[in-house]
């Protein structure tokens, strides 16, 4: 008798139960949601694990096959090669340095006739020093001071040119204009008054003037410009002297001092030659 439908009496059991992973005792309660739903989000939590590790792998690999970025150096300054004071050798024509022509305005003369000038320190320093020597019995006479440019431009090349003299050559006796310490208004050619005929020669080294003027010239900031061998390659010339008794004259003379490495770069100046024979004549 089929009694499936009889209230109190159970279904008929010989249909298979639906099938249902979760037990009859467990379902709707909190157990069987924590039980039965963590399995989907360690499926999730799995899945987003794997995804990170994935990524972080892609990007160490794109790290490591990117390139490293170059640094362009081709903006930044390189230092130039200099060998003393900020000299170089393009400073340096045949030997001698280039520098700035002093101002009519700042020119004193030197002599009664206002014939010769120097820079009004130079100039102070100078009438001392020859008063000095004067009470020693040596009379010091200024041969040449201050010298423009454009009369520089007359002795080196109009004077080069008549003497059938190369540049260089030229050069070792007289400065190419705009490279003359004459037109710097610090520089003096002195003789001696009691021996003329030794003006602007090695001769004047055996005279009273040079001889006082080695020992005393100092003291009124006054040096020889081109001794024996001097570095720059000139003429030896025991009448040419500078003053350097301030800062302006110091800056100016003194990058030429001890100049050597500079002076055996390639295109700049020949090696000291022997000494040639003299001709009087206005000096650098």
């Amino acid at each position: 008798m089929d009694n499936a439908g009889l209230p109190g009496k159970p279904p008929n059991t010989s249909e298979a139960p639906p099938v249902d992973d979760i037990p009859v005792a467990l379902r709707d309660t909190p157990e069987a949601d924590r039980r039965y739903q963590v399995k989907p989000i360690v499926l999730i939590a799995s899945l987003v694990g794997l995804g990170a590790i994935a990524l972080i792998a892609t990007l160490l690999a794109i790290g490591n096959s990117t390139p490293k970025a170059v640094v362009n150096t081709s903006s930044q300054p390189s230092p130039s090669p200099t060998a003393t004071a900020g000299q170089t050798s393009t400073d340096i024509l045949l030997g001698h340095f280039s520098y700035k022509e002093a101002p009519e305005s700042e020119l004193q003369s030197i002599t009664a006739d206002g014939r010769f000038k120097l820079r009004k320190p130079a100039a102070k320093q100078y009438k001392a020093m020859v008063a000095a020597a004067r009470q020693s019995g040596v009379i010091l006479v200024a041969i040449s001071g201050f010298r423009p440019v454009s009369e520089q431009q007359h002795l080196f090349f109009d004077v080069k040119a008549q003497r059938g003299q190369d540049a260089r050559e030229r050069a070792e006796v007289s400065a190419p204009p705009g490279y003359s310490e004459h037109h710097t208004g610090y520089a003096v050619d002195i003789g001696d008054g009691n021996v003329p005929a030794t003006n602007l020669n090695p001769k004047f080294e055996n005279t009273a003037a040079f001889k006082w003027l080695k020992n005393n010239a100092a003291r009124y900031s006054f040096e020889m410009s081109f001794p024996r061998d001097n570095p720059q390659g000139v003429s030896y010339e025991p009448w040419h002297w500078r003053f350097v008794g301030d800062t302006q004259s110091l800056e100016t003379f003194y990058k030429a001092k001890n100049l050597k490495a500079i002076i055996q770069e390639p295109g700049a100046v020949q090696k000291p030659q022997e000494e040639p024979a003299q001709q009087p004549e206005v000096a650098k």
